[in-house]
């Protein structure tokens, strides 16, 4: 496969931000969310600095990168805001079922942006997505599905989902060549200056001090890896594959979600999981495999081009 590193990246990416949301709960309730979403771009940021001040052309372009990296770093913040204060009145639980809902809304987004159609075929697989995940929070507990209710916290959420579309759809419109280490950079800058300007709007306290050392090591994942990588990553791989197709690797974070909560808590995976588990996967996959396809199909041949070839 011709991106397949960039598979890679998606699912190493995927994997970053499942373990943010076991991070995210035990911040949610110590610091308020503007506060903390600064932090962990300032903290991004600044170990991100020495590689772009200390190059020349990468000072250079920051000028002409960072208005467009304000656009993007907009969509980025409000979805960590939103999940920061959704945590505080629901669950992870409810979070990671809501979020399964961002293939399918940037798949719509894309059908008006990209024109990207979505086929009947395309609408069960992103159902059979949604299904496997669900069946992966809930451990095959058909009753604790129908429990399942919204709350303000989970509307707050899905608000916050919808801007994570809009954050990859504008990465893919945005990007102009730059160099991607300046990109993030930009983002996180951006992102910075945002929270800033929460902060003194909505008059709330940097609150940094109420961080023990076992919460700013939490912190510290947030900032360099579910912030700092995952944004390299995910803006790199959204350029070379699209939105849709980065996007359809978050069918499989409620099973990261599992996995990482065996290996730190040490409790087994449930056996009622695992066909969820392969739902997930399975959706995956055949989303994967179907953009790559309708990709690399040869586009129709319009008439007016072919009335071009007859003339010369």
């Amino acid at each position: 496969m011709k991106n397949l590193r960039y598979h890679f990246l998606s699912l190493l990416v995927t994997l970053l931000v499942a373990g943010s949301f076991l991070s995210s709960a035990k911040l949610s309730d110590v610091i308020n969310p503007f506060s903390l979403t600064l932090l962990r771009f300032a903290i991004a940021a600044l170990v991100l600095s020495p590689f772009i001040l200390l190059k020349e052309k990468n000072r250079k372009v920051i000028s002409k990168t960072l208005p467009r990296s304000l656009v993007m770093s907009l969509f980025f913040s409000i979805f960590f805001i939103s999940m920061f204060e959704a945590l505080k009145t629901t669950t992870a639980l409810n979070t990671g079922t809501l979020y399964t809902l961002v293939p399918f809304m940037t798949a719509i987004f894309s059908l008006f942006v990209f024109k990207e159609k979505i086929t009947k075929y395309m609408l069960f697989v992103y159902l059979l997505g949604i299904a496997g995940t669900c069946w992966v929070i809930f451990k095959g507990d058909i009753n604790a599905l129908f429990a399942f209710s919204l709350n303000s916290g989970d509307t707050l959420f899905l608000f916050g989902c919808v801007s994570m579309v809009c954050f990859s759809i504008s990465m893919k419109l945005l990007y102009r060549g730059d160099e991607m280490i300046v990109v993030v950079f930009c983002t996180l800058l951006g992102g910075a200056f945002w929270m800033l300007l929460a902060l003194f709007v909505f008059e709330q306290p940097l609150q940094w001090h109420l961080l023990n050392n076992s919460l700013l090591s939490h912190m510290a994942y947030l900032a360099l890896f579910a912030t700092l990588a995952s944004t390299f990553i995910i803006q790199k791989t959204t350029v070379i594959l699209g939105p849709a197709r980065v996007m359809a690797y978050i069918y499989l974070s409620p099973v990261f979600v599992a996995l990482l909560t065996m290996l730190i808590e040490d409790k087994p995976l449930p056996t009622a999981i695992y066909p969820g588990m392969v739902l997930s996967i399975a959706a995956t996959i055949i989303l994967q495999v179907h953009h790559r396809e309708v990709k690399s199909s040869p586009k129709p041949i319009s008439t007016m081009a072919l009335k071009n070839e007859k003339t010369l």
